[in-house]
This record gives structure tokens, C-alpha cells and sequence, in this order.
């Protein structure tokens, strides 16, 4: 047990080492990443996405993860490589998950090493295995060769149930590199020839040496105990190196014999799978041709079902064509009958076309006797207009007038205190209290209140904003008027102009119903046949327009003349449409 643990533990460092994987990673994305590496035909980026991440407590996970891995290699093993894996080299990926077991992990990597050394990569991943140590070469080997070696299982195709493609497409894609393996061998075989050549010559250079070296030894036996000694040691190593190229010359040997058996294998199922190659070609051939003549029935059977479909649509045809026949004489009949009464209809046209003239003329006069009535509405309301025009003008000036006289007034107030003012100034003047005029100004200036002067003051600045304000209002007010009496013009014209059209709708109502109850009388006089009869007589003879060239047609094809039809059936069908449009 110890020892198979061991040689787990080997193989489980060679996997990492050549795999560039770490060893607690090996149910996660990274180590199918490097399966995708070693063949990215089968194991490819939809089967990684089935590869969850997992983390470090939950095992469960990592179990499934390996459990998805392991069904994934089995199914490449046997559908492209052919082997079939024994039970004994399955491992256990419960123990793997959940108690990290050596041994099931060793069974694990042993079927990785297996797809490694299979895969379209097998010559990188040889070399990389050749970069190892012997010891672990050695190991590796015989783990390949422990799972390659069993004979794989039954064929699961057989020549006579060829039904299994898929199974054939894979062993045609895989026949090119077994032909590719058998010559890697061959190369492999060569090389380990030469290595043995060289490795003869190294063991009889050895040899020599040993030879020479012996001889020396006798020479010298009377040296010194420390020459001795260092010439002991020499010898001894030399004698390892020795024993070392003897082992490695018989494991050389070992192996080229078990490369030369495997390409004698390899040799016989090539043979095999070209034999395997011809019969199925043969077979596939065969099925592509019944499946060609299958195509060709099929088609001339949907053919046939098309063709007994018109016959039978023709046939069907055939006898309506008796009935048309006797529709055709029977429209003729009241085609007749129908030009006696469009000739009567006719008649009545005229007569109602004089009428229609004289009511043209009345239209006509009434529609001057309109004009007239419009322009005098017109001017009637241009006046009314103009009259409210002037109306409003009149009252401003009014309110223009009450204006002025309440400024007249205030106007005479101010008047009034400023003469009071002056009769002041005048008395003190006369009381003697000034020496000469100029005095006598300044100190009736003196006199005067300040709230007089600022309100004279104020009276004044306002006065003056007031007069520009006027002047800007009063043309302000031009301009708005100007505007009003546009937009009242524009608006009595359209309320006239509605009013008119209002009266000449009303008119022209009474008229139509007129016309509209002189129409009925006139129907009811001369119409017979109502309009529901006459649309039910006209549907046959369109339908016959539309299929009587078809059976024009279908007669020219069976050898029949189309004047004969005509001559036989009646008139053709462009007199027909000339009767209806009449």
C-alpha cells in the first residue's frame, strides 16, 4: 500500500509539473483549461462553462466538478481513442473531493497522462516528459502502459447497421493519426538506436579507460597510500558511471523492443482501419444513391398529384361550360331588351338636360341678384362703421374737453395764490421797509414760505413731464385707434360676408331639395326594372368577361378555331361591354 501510494504521489508530481497545475486545483476551471490545451477539438470552451468555480469548504461542488471531468475523459477515451478504461483505473472522485485520497488522485492523473499522450499535442507533452528525471520517465511509462494496454472494447458500429455516423466520421478523422503516430514511433525508434550507438561507444571508451586505468594501478601499486586512495576513488566512479550506462543501455534496449512490438501493432490496425475505410465508403455510397432515386420518386410523385389536380379542375370546367352557354343567350335576349330601354332613357336625358339649362339660367340670375345684395350690405356697413368711427371720436373729444377744464381750474388756484403773494410783497414794499427795488424783491423772496417755492418748484417739473407724456399718449392713441378701426372694418366685413354665405347656403339647400324631388318624380315615371334586378342581371356577364378567354383558350389548345366560338356562342365580348356602358 505504501508503495502505490508512493508511485501515486509520482505520477501526481509529473501531472503538475508537466501540466504547469497546482495539485488542490484539480477539479477547478484552471486544470480544464489545461485539458482544452492538450485537445480543444473535444474539450472546448462550452464544456468549461459547465466547470463552476468552487471555493475551499465546499466540497460537494468539488466532487461535481470532477465528477463532470472524469465522464468528459471516459467519453474521449472511447469515442477517440478507442480504448475502453477498466474499472480498476477509475478513481474515486468522492474520496478525491471530500478527503483529498492519493491514490484515487494518482488513478485521476494516470487518465490525464493517458489523454496528454494521445492528443493531437502528444509530441510537446513527450518532450516535456523527457525533460524529467529518469526515475519519474520510468514511472510515467509504466502508468501509460498499465492504461493503454488493455484491448479495446467491441466496435460500436458493425458493416451491416452503418445507421452509427457519428461513430464513423470520428474513426475517419482519427485513421490520419494513427498513420502520424506509427511514423513518430519509427523516428522514436531511430533515435533511441542511435542513443544505444552512442552509449556502445561511451561503455568502450569506458572500458578502455577501466583498462588503462588497471594498468596504471599495477605501475603504481609502490605510490603512497594517498595516491592510493585518490586513484581508488576515481576507479569507483568511473565504475558507476559504468554500471549507470549499462542500465541505461538495457533500459534503451527494453524500450526499443517495446517500440518495435507497438509499431507492429500500429501496422496491423492501420490495415484494419483502411479495410474498415473502403467498406464504409462503399456503404456511404451506396446510401447516397438510394437516397438520390428516394428524391427522384418523391418528386415525380408530387408531379403526378399536381397533374390529376388540374385534370380534374379542367373536367370540372368543362361542364360549367354548358351553363354559360346558356346564360350567354339569355344576356343576349336582355341585352336587347336593355338598348330599347336606353334609347327611351335617352329621350328622357334631353328633356331633362333643357331643364337643367333653365335652371342654370335662374342660377345665374340669382347669383347677380346676390352680388348686388352684397355690395349694398357692404356700404351699409362701411357707414355704420364709419359712424361708430366718428361716435367714439366725439366722446373723446368730450373727455379731452373735461380735461382741460379741470387743468383750467387748477390753473387758476395757482393763480390766485401767486397774485396774494405778489400783493404781499407789494405792502411790505409800501411800508417803507426796503431802501430801494432791489431790496424790496429779495426780502418778498425772504418772505415767501420754502414749501411755496418747492411746490412752484415741483408744479413746474411736473407740468413739463406731463406735456411730453401727453404728446407720446396722444400719438400712442392715433396709432391704436388707426388699428381699431382696421380690426373693426376687417371684422364687419367677415361678419357680412358670413352673413351672405350663410343666406346662400340657405339657398342653395332649398334648391338641391327641389331638384332632388323633381329627380324622384321623374324616377318614379320612367324606371321599371329596380336597381337591385338590374346589378343581379349584370354579375354573370362580368364573370363571363373575366373566363370567357380562358375557354377561348382551352378551345384554340383541344384544335378549336376562336372565330367559330364566336360565330357559335355569340357576339364577342368588347359589343358586351360597348351594351353596358350604353
Amino acid at each position: 500500500m505504501c508503495a502505490r501510494k508512493e508511485e501515486a504521489g509520482h505520477r501526481l508530481t509529473l501531472t503538475t509539473s508537466t501540466m504547469n497545475v497546482d495539485v488542490s486545483s484539480l477539479s477547478s476551471p484552471e486544470f480544464s483549461c489545461a485539458l482544452i490545451n492538450r485537445d480543444p477539438s473535444w474539450f472546448n470552451e462550452t464544456w468549461l462553462g459547465r466547470i463552476k468555480e468552487e471555493s475551499g469548504a465546499n466540497w460537494r461542488l468539488k466532487v461535481s466538478n470532477l465528477k463532470k471531468i472524469l465522464k468528459s475523459m471516459l467519453e474521449y477515451y472511447h469515442d477517440v481513442l478507442g480504448h475502453q478504461v477498466s474499472d480498476e483505473h477509475l478513481p474515486d472522485v468522492n474520496l478525491i473531493g471530500e478527503l483529498g485520497d492519493v491514490t484515487e488522485l494518482g488513478k485521476l492523473v494516470q487518465l490525464v497522462l493517458g489523454c496528454a499522450v494521445s492528443c493531437e499535442k502528444k509530441q510537446e507533452q513527450i518532450r516535456q516528459i523527457m525533460t524529467l528525471e529518469e526515475s519519474v520517465q520510468h514511472v510515467v511509462m509504466t502508468a501509460i502502459q498499465e492504461l493503454l494496454s488493455k484491448e479495446p472494447s467491441s466496435e460500436p458500429g458493425s458493416p451491416e447497421t452503418y445507421g452509427d455516423f457519428d461513430y464513423q466520421s470520428r474513426k475517419y478523422y482519427f485513421l490520419s493519426e494513427e498513420a502520424g503516430e506509427k511514423e513518430d514511433l519509427s523516428q522514436r525508434c531511430r533515435d533511441l538506436e542511435h542513443q544505444l550507438s552512442v552509449a556502445l561507444e561511451e561503455k568502450s571508451s569506458l572500458q578502455a579507460e577501466t583498462r588503462s586505468l588497471k594498468e596504471k594501478l599495477s605501475r603504481f601499486d609502490f605510490q603512497d597510500a594517498s595516491t592510493t586512495a585518490i586513484t581508488g576513488k576515481k576507479l569507483l566512479l568511473l565504475q558507476s558511471q559504468m554500471e549507470q550506462l549499462q542500465e541505461e543501455n538495457y533500459r534503451l534496449e527494453n524500450s526499443r523492443d517495446d517500440m518495435r512490438v507497438r509499431g507492429e501493432i500500429l501496422e496491423r490496425e492501420v490495415t484494419e482501419l483502411q479495410l474498415r475505410n473502403e467498406e464504409l465508403t462503399s456503404l456511404a455510397q451506396e446510401a447516397q444513391a438510394l437516397k438520390d432515386e428516394m428524391d427522384i420518386l418523391r418528386h415525380s410523385s408530387d408531379r403526378v398529384n399536381q397533374l390529376e389536380a388540374l385534370v380534374e379542375t379542367y373536367k370540372r370546367k368543362l361542364e360549367d361550360l354548358g351553363d354559360l352557354r346558356r346564360q350567354v343567350r339569355l344576356l343576349e335576349e336582355r341585352n336587347t331588351v336593355y338598348m330599347q330601354r336606353t334609347c327611351e332613357l335617352e329621350e328622357e336625358l334631353r328633356r331633362a338636360n333643357a331643364v337643367r339649362s333653365q335652371l342654370d339660367t335662374y342660377k345665374r340670375q340669382a347669383s347677380c341678384g346676390l352680388e348686388g345684395e352684397r355690395e349694398e350690405a357692404m356700404k351699409a356697413e362701411k357707414w355704420q362703421f364709419e359712424y361708430k368711427n366718428l361716435h367714439d371720436k366725439y366722446d373723446a373729444l368730450l373727455k379731452e374737453k373735461e380735461r382741460l377744464i379741470s387743468e383750467r381750474d387748477t390753473l387758476r388756484e395757482t393763480n390766485d395764490e401767486l397774485r396774494c403773494a405778489q400783493v404781499q410783497q407789494r405792502c411790505l414794499s409800501g411800508a417803507g421797509l426796503c431802501d430801494n427795488g432791489a431790496t424790496v424783491g429779495n426780502l418778498a423772496a425772504e418772505i415767501m414760505p420754502t414749501e411755496l417755492k418747492e411746490t412752484v418748484v415741483r408744479l413746474q417739473s411736473e407740468n413739463k413731464m406731463l406735456c411730453v407724456q401727453e404728446e407720446t399718449y396722444r400719438q400712442k392713441v392715433v396709432e391704436v385707434q388707426a388699428e381699431l378701426e382696421d380690426a373693426q372694418r376687417s371684422k364687419n366685413a367677415l361678419e357680412t360676408q358670413n352673413r351672405l354665405n350663410q343666406q346662400q347656403i340657405s339657398e342653395l339647400r332649398s334648391q338641391v331639395e327641389e331638384l332632388q324631388k323633381a329627380l324622384q318624380e321623374q324616377d318614379s315615371k320612367t324606371e321599371d326594372v329596380s336597381g337591385e334586378n338590374f346589378f343581379r342581371l349584370l354579375c354573370p356577364l362580368l364573370s363571363l368577361f373575366v373566363i370567357s378567354p380562358r375557354i377561348t383558350n382551352q378551345f384554340s389548345t383541344n384544335g378549336v378555331d376562336r372565330v367559330m366560338c364566336h360565330r357559335k356562342y355569340g357576339p364577342p365580348s368588347a359589343q358586351l361591354a360597348h351594351d353596358l356602358t350604353l
